[in-house]
């Protein structure tokens, strides 16, 4: 018995390991043996994203290849069918900002095969066994800013794994020891993969089925242009271990959405991911593509970049609405809510795309982040709009007008002008003075040492020292949120104070 508990673990260790080693061997772009790059593509020579047949010749239709192949083509035409919207041509037209400049700088003398992705058909060459049609079509996916390619990810820095999910890995590198990017591949060792191949025996068909939701999501992150979507930076395309034209994308680096940190964070924070999200939600609605429905609506699917929420995974986007022919055809369920839509007499479910994003942006991020701690005069209106959320009484457009509402308030001091503000002790000021040591803690705090909140004015300021029994002074900072609030220090005591030419001090004087 003992045995065979030892030849369990050790068998789990090794298909461990073994994953583990595939992953990192499959990530295009990098060889452990610090082979040369490849040579640049010749011009006008694309590499072929349609590098499996729909068929096989002498293969039975309903064989479990012919499956495979069918998959292939199915979710090759579902890149395809987001691939025909153009974006808009003012977004064409945006300005560059300076992190684009940054990657202009990298991204010297691409050739005109490098600055395109073309999705091609044509037929295909027969090559041993393998024979067929392949589909036939060019789409050209023209990245801007400028994109990143090849040559820039094989002499990285710094390279770390970050995470996968089902389909991809994503790594964290540093190009040129300046520009930390993500680069994203698929995961042989991931789910997906690891199906596939079990079921149909065939690597290549599988990596070629799973690189298609990496095609997919870079479409969609290059057609919808947002500030609350990550950016696509560029691409690499090159053979891998036998497989040829695996994909690398590399976009834009954010930090995971980590939920028990993010509620120990101020409310001010946590209303800035939640009206991230509902801006995003809105654009989502209204996109050049129509409504985008986010089927894979979690936590983990988005990242923090600045303080500001985006979007990371698109792949399970969808633009697909419901058809219908009663209002039962427009059922919406949920673990712990069902809800049932209007059916339009066009036959599709009114609104099912953004009322599935709007619920979910209410269980998962609403609920938990945007009563709590909340300034008290703010909280009717945070409670009405979580709970018109939560019951789907409002849509997407009225959301985001109240939640842009509750900034202007917040943002003005508006929110202050009916609270009884007469202190009850006076404050003497001391310009340019700081107190270094005396510090308390308070929650939720910009600073893990001390009690460092965000305030209005003065008179917001000697409030918060008031309700802390601790505070017997506050010391105003020359830093700012990102509404502007000024940063304060809160203090129990005084007995130190310093010169400090970018700071003022209050100090309690009767009590």
């Amino acid at each position: 018995m003992r045995r065979r508990k030892i030849a369990v673990a050790a068998g789990c260790c090794l298909s461990f390991f073994l994953g583990t080693l595939l992953n990192v061997l499959f990530i295009p772009g990098f060889d452990p043996h610090q082979q040369p790059p490849p040579p640049p593509p010749r011009r006008g020579v694309t590499p072929a994203l349609a590098g499996s047949p729909w068929y096989r010749r002498g293969e039975d239709r309903g064989s479990r290849r012919w499956e495979l192949a069918r998959q292939i083509r199915e979710r090759y035409e579902e890149v395809l069918r987001y691939q025909k919207h153009q974006p808009p041509a003012a977004a064409a037209r945006r300005l560059v900002r300076p992190l684009e400049r940054r990657l202009m700088d990298l991204a010297q003398q691409r050739t005109s095969s490098e600055q395109t992705l073309r999705l091609e058909k044509g037929k295909a060459p027969q090559a041993g066994s393998r024979g067929g049609s392949y589909p036939e079509a060019k789409v050209d996916l023209a990245l801007n800013p400028p994109l990143l390619g090849c040559r820039d990810i094989h002499n990285v820095t710094s390279l770390h794994y970050l995470g996968s999910g089902y389909t991809k890995a994503v790594y964290k590198v540093v190009l040129n020891r300046t520009l930390a990017v993500a680069l994203k591949s698929v995961d042989f060792g991931g789910h997906d993969i690891e199906n596939c191949v079990k079921q149909y025996a065939a690597l290549e068909d599988c990596y070629r089925l799973a690189s298609y939701k990496i095609v997919k999501e870079m479409i969609l992150l290059q057609r919808l242009q947002h500030s609350n979507i990550l950016q696509l930076y560029g691409y690499c395309y090159q053979d891998s271990n036998d497989i040829p034209d695996t994909l690398t994308t590399i976009t834009e680096l954010g930090s995971p959405l980590e939920m028990i940190q993010l509620l120990q964070t101020s409310w001010e924070d946590r209303f800035r991911i939640c009206l991230s999200l509902v801006r995003l939600l809105h654009y989502l609605a209204h996109s050049p593509l129509g409504s985008v429905t986010l089927l894979d609506f979690r936590p983990r699917q988005f990242v923090i970049v600045d303080g500001e929420l985006k979007v990371t995974d698109l792949d399970d986007a969808s633009i697909e609405e419901s058809s219908c022919t009663s209002n039962r055809d427009c059922f919406i369920e949920f673990p712990a809510r069902n809800f049932t839509l209007p059916c339009s007499v066009e036959g599709r479910c009114r609104n099912m795309n953004e009322k599935r994003n709007l619920y979910n942006a209410y269980r998962f991020f609403f609920t938990y982040l945007l009563p709590h701690s909340a300034p008290s005069s703010l909280r009717p209106l945070l409670d009405m709009i979580v709970n018109a959320t939560g019951e789907l009484h409002w849509g997407i457009d009225e959301t985001v007008a109240q939640l842009e509402r509750v900034l202007h308030l917040y943002k003005s001091g508006t929110y202050l002008q009916n609270a009884t503000r007469m202190p009850k002790a006076e404050y003497q000021p001391i310009p340019e003075a700081a107190i270094p040591d005396e510090n308390y803690r308070c929650w939720p705090s910009y600073h893990h040492k001390g009690c460092l909140l965000s305030v209005f004015d003065v008179g917001e300021a000697i409030e918060v020292c008031e309700n802390h029994s601790q505070c017997k002074a506050f010391v105003l900072t020359n830093q700012t949120t990102w509404t502007g609030r000024q940063l304060v220090f809160f203090k129990m005591g005084s007995n130190h104070i310093v010169p400090d030419p970018d700071k003022i001090t209050y100090v309690k004087v009767t009590g």
